[in-house]
């Protein structure tokens, strides 16, 4: 817990350097950047398959993702298939149904228990030597980033472009697992009592439309009505575009009511 606390105590630091508008853009670019990583690629790419990359942006978007510190892309999507084999029943590892928000929130990731992950779980990506070595040495895409913040603009951008963003970004990822589980509204009869929550699918750029999610996991798509907002899934048609992302799978033609 120690590192984490410190990180989440570093943000108090802004109270004793000088402010000024240019820090709040470097906080927000680093921020949805980084949510990027963390809903393609950790999400919808590692955890789902819901499109395809060649294995150098395979490469790029493990990288991508593992800057906002989150730990290694084959730990975060073996986990994540875990949940949604066992969602919001007793064995489901971060439900809030059973253990309550907190835990859903911060108390399984700081917990010892999960630690490690089944291989077994993410077969399809753990064949990948240099995906083992990043999942391995999964603090090395953030440390690089931080150190390259620091050197493009200086301690005051490291302050907030890392740290400051990388404690709002645990949170708004976070709250998927919390939240999202709580509080919103339901198109979608699942098993589970996953919500769909707009206020959320703006923070984390999509991963709001979490009953839409937990309907067809599958899809590249979360965002399914024209007023249902999903960045991630906007940013991926355009890197479709450039031949980036292929194969994007859609979501169900059904769409509720």
């Amino acid at each position: 817990m120690l590192p984490f606390l410190l990180l989440h105590a570093s943000v108090l630091l802004v109270f004793i350097v000088p402010f000024h508008a240019s820090l709040l853009a470097w906080m927000a670019g680093s921020y949805f950047l980084r949510m990027f990583g963390v809903t393609a690629g950790y999400h919808r790419y590692f955890s789902h398959r819901a499109y395809k990359l060649n294995r150098f942006w395979q490469f790029v978007m493990a990288v991508l993702a593992q800057t906002s510190a989150q730990k290694g892309v084959l730990w975060w999507a073996a986990h994540h298939r875990d949940h949604h084999l066992h969602s919001d029943r007793a064995t489901d590892l971060h439900s809030p149904v059973h253990e309550g928000f907190w835990w859903s929130h911060l108390g399984w990731i700081l917990s010892d228990e999960y630690d490690g992950y089944k291989p077994e779980r993410i077969t399809d990506f753990h064949r990948y030597s240099e995906l083992r070595f990043l999942n391995r040495f999964h603090l090395l895409p953030a440390t690089a980033y931080g150190a390259a913040i620091f050197v493009i603009g200086g301690w005051d951008a490291f302050l907030w472009g890392f740290l400051v963003s990388t404690v709002a970004l645990y949170h708004g990822t976070f709250l998927i697992n919390s939240l999202t589980h709580i509080w919103g509204t339901r198109r979608f009869a699942t098993p589970d009592e996953s919500r769909n929550n707009f206020l959320l699918a703006l923070i984390t750029l999509g991963e709001g439309w979490h009953n839409n999610h937990h309907h067809y996991m599958s899809s590249t798509r979360q965002g399914i009505k024209w007023w249902e907002i999903d960045v991630t899934y906007y940013v991926l048609v355009a890197l479709s575009w450039v031949g980036i992302a292929r194969d994007l799978r859609p979501f169900p033609t059904q769409s509720g009511s």
